[in-house]
């Protein structure tokens, strides 16, 4: 059985990465790798972290460019590729744009397509953009939905979705996560002192309290991050003793703000995005972390870190029902103050770092493999 996994940010690299280990190691599948190169410098890290080498690579990336670049840059790459190699299906990972093109590309050419994440939605199509319409597109033409939980089997089941489509596999970040935990659990943050630059001193100080900061979504750029940097600024200025340490996206739209607003704060520290196992290192050095990833939403719960969300809406409301995050969106004084609260409240700190496992026991990529091969063989049987 010929299987295409096809990807190209570093958030589905880490996702995916147990599934192609998990191929490559079972005698009953050829596995092959596409990149996207969606994001190239930050893809580069996660594969070379998990030792995957792709067959395939797209290239795609290009300055500035937009949406319509990559998706017709990925929709035209794959039909030449699917062509050459004529997968028996093809596996993408959740909502970003080379997922939703590569899917477009498959059932164009009737490839059947496995969902990994699926399920995901917030309701509305605007939030976050251009992921929730992404997703909401890949899932009707996929024919395998690898759900990571009960509220996304629920979400696919109310858009009659056939239920004999529809798994429930776990989170195969949980996978990646506690992959990787392994690997830095005897590490020294010395170690990667290029990378951790001018945060090294508090991330090595056992009595420094550490506050991990991301954002970097697109729905967030222009006002709403003004508004979370002023937000992280009252921060700063409220707790002097705490380190704000901040891994800032390449990405200007990130990086002009956080560098305007954040950078002559003495405990704020901005350093450049970080490799997957240092970050991992960090986020379980950390006291809390304030981020509008969906990705960290998922992995803190089980690190038994309390998560502000700066969205206005999540698709993964596990998180919160779990008592381990609260959507604070992005407000400045409400992002603020709930920190606030978090900071000085041992009780409500107590309460939200209880480790808690929402999206899986970390076998998720083993479900999704034996659920590929159980279909395919009962179709050889037919």
């Amino acid at each position: 059985m010929k299987v295409l996994s096809v990807f190209g940010t570093r958030p589905e690299g880490i996702k995916m990465a147990p599934i192609l280990k998990r191929l490559d190691s079972d005698p009953r599948f050829i596995s092959k790798v596409c990149v996207t190169s969606q994001h190239k410098e930050m893809l580069v890290q996660v594969l070379n972290i998990f030792n995957i080498i792709p067959d395939y690579d797209l290239n795609i990336m290009k300055p500035n460019q937009d949406l319509y670049d990559i998706t017709s840059l990925v929709l035209l790459g794959m039909r030449d590729l699917y062509r050459t190699i004529k997968p028996d299906v093809i596996l993408v990972h959740g909502d970003t744009t080379t997922t939703m093109a590569a899917s477009i590309s498959a059932f164009y050419m009737n490839i059947p397509i496995g969902h990994v994440e699926a399920g995901l939605r917030t309701g509305t199509l605007t939030a976050p953009f251009p992921e929730e319409a992404n997703r909401v597109i890949v899932d009707r033409l996929a024919r395998f939905h690898f759900c990571p939980t009960e509220t996304s089997i629920k979400n696919l089941l109310k858009e009659n979705i056939p239920e004999k489509y529809i798994s429930l596999t776990g989170n195969t970040v949980i996978d990646a996560l506690l992959m990787v935990k392994e690997m830095v659990r005897n590490k020294e943050p010395d170690e990667w002192q290029e990378q951790y630059q001018q945060a090294l001193t508090a991330i090595k100080d056992p009595q420094q309290k550490i506050v991990l900061i991301t954002a970097h979504r697109r729905e967030n750029f222009g006002k709403n991050f003004l508004n979370i940097c002023e937000g992280i600024s009252l921060l700063a200025n409220r707790f002097p003793d705490v380190s704000f340490i901040y891994p800032a996206h390449l990405n200007p739209n990130v990086r002009k703000p956080v560098t305007t607003i954040l950078a002559n704060h003495p405990n704020i520290f901005i350093i450049d995005p970080l490799d997957y196992a240092p970050f991992v290192y960090l986020m379980n050095r950390s006291y809390m972390i304030i981020t509008d990833s969906g990705g960290i939403q998922e992995e803190a719960p089980s690190l038994g870190k309390p998560v502000l969300v700066m969205r206005e809406a999540t698709e993964r409301p596990e998180a919160l029902l779990g008592k381990n995050a609260i959507l604070v969106g992005v407000e400045p004084q409400t992002i603020f103050e709930t920190s606030s609260r978090i900071l000085l409240d041992p009780e409500l700190y107590k309460k939200m770092s209880k480790k808690n496992n929402p999206y899986g026991d970390g076998k998720a990529s083993e479900r999704i493999i034996q659920t590929l091969y159980n279909f395919f063989i009962s179709k050889s049987d037919r």
